[in-house]
């Protein structure tokens, strides 16, 4: 019988993967953070097979704190971590190593599984846990990439279902946890200003942007195996093209919410190769763990198509790259221009009336573009925009949001398996049936298909800007 998500709060939290490069990254200096903010009190016990024990946990644990930004500003709350850690070293492959952790985990009832490991690992790690009766009243926390095409995503759902029911299952995207993005789903359904303006009456077209300037970073190996259309693309930024596109929610709830989302990825339309466009930076061939041949996309720009009554006949735009000229990620609404031309300068192309920008990163900030009269007597105007910055210093981190959330069973940020498998349907096709990547110049945009034959007579691409203030 599969585990069932507890309604209390999770007594203890294991996570797979203890040694590995996320866990020193991300999930060590969430944990501090959780501890300092009285989210986080209950045993944690990293498993990995690295041949370490407990001190050898703590020394990284603290390690890693020490080198994230903050770094150990909070003795005693490090010293808590520290107290709560314990470790259970050995293979998933061997039955003993669950064996160990059941008795580890003796007195805990209701334990969160955190599976910070590659995804090819999920399903045995999911029957060694179903084995010692660890799934029970249990909840599994598993990273992304959900799948690698419809049929994994498919298959891996399969497999955790053996022993834990969906509502138990937390498919994590820390994306999903960024302030930012949360606020592009308040900012729509908060300003009623908005609302009947946000339809393909008004709306002339969306494009979403999430550049790097840098390249794999030592990463090649992953990347061979997955490419920016699904590290990106299928997950990442669906989710914002999601948020931005559903229709209002039903009632108040984050579960209609997620049904809100699904009906956006059901409505939209399959890709094709024509509604694509691959690249791959010059010089990546040459990172280390990457094929002498590699085809393998770093830069993925697609055309969507939501096939309803309120987005038909809206492209929506979505890019994202390796070695891009900046780091930075935006979504840009193009409103429509007015019915009637009653100024000169409305005639010029170049001369936009109005756009809602979102930037995401570096920084966050939300500018609506206005056109405004330049003095004197001629009726000649030129763009301005209003800023609202929406920075914090008070901002949760994406991880330690996420993991506070798994551990109250609270799966609102969480990605859900209708949305998986939904999202997958779109992009499915093209993961096969594709042009080569084309080769592009580090620190460009990309390649120029993607803004001649993809975006075309709907561009230009609106290139983010890293200072939201400039001179």
């Amino acid at each position: 019988m599969p585990g069932a998500a507890p309604e209390t709060r999770s007594d203890s939290l294991v996570f797979f993967g203890a040694s590995g490069d996320l866990a020193r990254k991300s999930i060590f200096p969430s944990l501090y953070r959780m501890v300092k903010s009285g989210d986080l009190d209950v045993p944690v016990v990293g498993v990995a097979f690295s041949q370490w024990d407990v001190d050898d946990l703590k020394e990284r644990a603290r390690e890693s704190v020490a080198a994230s930004e903050g770094g150990i500003d909070d003795e005693e709350a490090m010293d808590r971590l520290l107290g709560l850690l314990r470790y259970v070293d050995g293979d998933y492959n061997d039955p003993s190593t669950f064996a160990v952790l059941r008795d580890e985990l003796a007195e805990c009832a209701a334990p969160t599984h955190y599976l910070a490991i590659p995804p090819v690992l999920f399903g045995t790690v999911v029957e060694g846990l179903r084995a010692v009766g660890l799934h029970e009243n249990g909840r599994v926390v598993v990273e992304k990439p959900f799948g690698r095409d419809l049929a994994s995503a498919q298959e891996l759902d399969a497999v955790i279902t053996q022993a834990f029911d969906q509502p138990a299952i937390f498919r994590i995207d820390h994306f999903l946890g960024k302030e930012e993005i949360m606020n592009l789903l308040y900012f729509r359904f908060a300003n009623a200003m908005f609302e009947p303006l946000w339809n393909r009456t008004y709306i002339e077209s969306i494009q979403v942007t999430l550049a790097e300037d840098f390249g794999v970073s030592g990463r090649g190996g992953f990347y061979e195996s997955a490419g920016a259309l699904r590290d990106v693309i299928q997950n990442h930024l669906f989710q914002v093209v999601a948020l931005l596109t559903m229709d209002a929610p039903a009632y108040q709830g984050y579960g209609a919410v997620q049904s809100a989302k699904v009906n956006v990825f059901k409505a939209m339309r399959p890709l094709t190769r024509h509604d694509y466009v691959r690249g791959q930076f010059r010089g990546y061939r040459d990172e280390p763990d990457v094929a002498a041949n590699s085809d393998v996309e770093t830069y993925a720009a697609v055309k969507i198509h939501i096939d309803s009554w309120r987005w038909a006949g809206v492209p929506i735009y979505i890019r994202t790259g390796k070695s891009l000229a900046v780091s930075a990620g935006e979504v840009v609404v193009n409103f429509k221009r007015p019915p009637q031309a009653l100024f000169q300068d409305a005639l010029d192309p170049d001369q936009h009336p109005n756009r809602l920008r979102f930037r995401l990163s570096p920084v966050s900030e939300i500018g609506l573009g206005v056109r405004v009269k330049r003095p004197g007597e001629e009726f000649v105007g030129h763009e301005q925009e209003l800023r609202l910055p929406t920075e914090s210093p008070l901002e949760v981190e994406p991880y330690e949001r996420l993991l506070a959330d798994a551990l109250r069973g609270d799966s609102a940020l969480f990605t859900h398996e209708d949305s998986v498998e939904a999202a997958w349907r779109v992009v499915d096709a093209i993961l096969t049936d594709h042009t080569p990547a084309i080769p592009y110049e580090p620190g460009s945009w990309g390649p120029e298909e993607a803004a001649g034959r993809l975006i075309g007579q709907d561009g230009p691409w609106l290139n983010p800007r890293v200072d939201p203030h400039p001179a």
